[in-house]
This record gives structure tokens, C-alpha cells and sequence, in this order.
């Protein structure tokens, strides 16, 4: 019987990564000349990204890489309580609407990717850990699990 899992939001447990986003989308728009209306779920915003400015994700690795040591920084309480859960056996997943890319670099700055299983919606999060994954949405939240 596999052990107890967490799904953590990236965003509000890791690396808020919304500020990053924003300043991309800002910048793609500039560079691209022009007016970028997308949504607030990134999920959303991706389908309008394509029509927009067709393969944009190597763009915004490319800007997200160059860019997120300014934005993101490793938490040491919060990589403690993940190696401290991970060692005690609990298996652990990052969801966000953000674009896997993003949250890819996003983890690797917050240095969390070792601790993180699997990366994804919530829904593909549950998919891979089990539905009954706890959903952590905040930092004191992690910092309470024992």
C-alpha cells in the first residue's frame, strides 16, 4: 500500500510563479507587437498564446530562465519540511495552471525538484499520487504536517 501523499499548490506552497508570468506576458507582447488578452487561468491562456504567437514556450523558457533568480529563491523551512516528509515516506506533488515550463524552472530555483514527484494540474497530480493526495494550499499548512 503506497504511503500518504500531498499535493502542494506551487504557487502558494513553492514559488509563486503569477509575478513571472506576468512580466512574460508583458514581454512577449512587446517584442511580438501585440495586445495579448488572455485570460487569468494559464491553461486557458495557452490555447490564445498559440493562435497568438504560435510556439511561444521556448520564449518563455528561454525568459523564465534568465529571469527567475530575480523572482524565486529557495525557502529553507519549506525545503526542510520537504525532505523531512519525503524521508518519512510521503510521496509529494506540485499542481499549478502554469505552463509546465515555468513550473519546471520554478521548482529548480526554489530548490524543490528533488523532493517533487510529479508536476502538474491538480488533476493530473491526484491521477499520479491517488485521489485521496492531501491538498496543501499554503506554507503553514506544510509547515504543520508531521
Amino acid at each position: 500500500m503506497p504511503g500518504p501523499a500531498l499535493a502542494l499548490d506551487l504557487d502558494a506552497v513553492l514559488a509563486d510563479t503569477r509575478p513571472l508570468w506576468d512580466a512574460w506576458l508583458e514581454d512577449a507582447a512587446r517584442r511580438a507587437r501585440v495586445e495579448l488578452e488572455v485570460p487569468a487561468d494559464r491553461e486557458e491562456a495557452a490555447a490564445i498564446l498559440d493562435d497568438a504567437l504560435g510556439d511561444w514556450r521556448p520564449l518563455l523558457t528561454r525568459f523564465v530562465a534568465d529571469r527567475a533568480p530575480l523572482w524565486i529563491r529557495p525557502r529553507a523551512d519549506t525545503n526542510a519540511a520537504l525532505r523531512r516528509l519525503r524521508a518519512a515516506g510521503t510521496r509529494i506533488g506540485a499542481f499549478s495552471d502554469a505552463p509546465r515550463e515555468l513550473a519546471d524552472l520554478a521548482l529548480a530555483h526554489a530548490g524543490a525538484t528533488r523532493e517533487i514527484e510529479v508536476v502538474g494540474t491538480l488533476a493530473e497530480v491526484r491521477a499520479a499520487l491517488g485521489e485521496a493526495a492531501t491538498v496543501v494550499r499554503s506554507r503553514e499548512e506544510l509547515a504543520a504536517l508531521r
